[in-house]
């Protein structure tokens, strides 16, 4: 079993920054890969960025160039660095770990006002 905390959302104006964090505890010497999914009102569940234990990293076009993705030494912790805010980054921010079963945090709110 794997456990996975969030913090970091919040309100920012567009332009604006956050950063979000994500522990893990548990089994976690089994986690191959950790990231972050997003979900705004009325529409799916998106990834948004991962990377493995290996630094290897995936980024969603939306958010290239925006968005840096990193796991800490530890590789239990997974941070995602938001620049350059815009009102449509507003999502419910969830982590996830995969251990070859993908495990979810409650999730964090994130709100870009225009």
């Amino acid at each position: 079993q794997v456990q996975l905390v969030e913090s970091g959302g919040g309100l920012v104006p567009t332009g604006g920054s956050l950063r979000l964090s994500c522990d893990a505890s548990g089994t976690i010497f089994s986690i191959a890969t950790m990231g972050w999914y997003r979900q705004a009102p009325g529409k799916q569940r998106e990834l948004v960025a991962s990377a493995t234990t290996g630094s290897n990293t995936y980024y969603a076009d939306s958010v290239k160039g925006r968005f840096t993705i990193s796991r800490g030494s530890a590789k239990n912790t997974v941070n995602l660095q938001m620049n350059s805010l815009k009102p449509e980054d507003t999502a419910v921010y969830y982590c996830y770990a995969n251990s070859g079963i993908k495990y979810w945090g409650r999730g964090t709110q994130v709100t870009v006002s225009s």
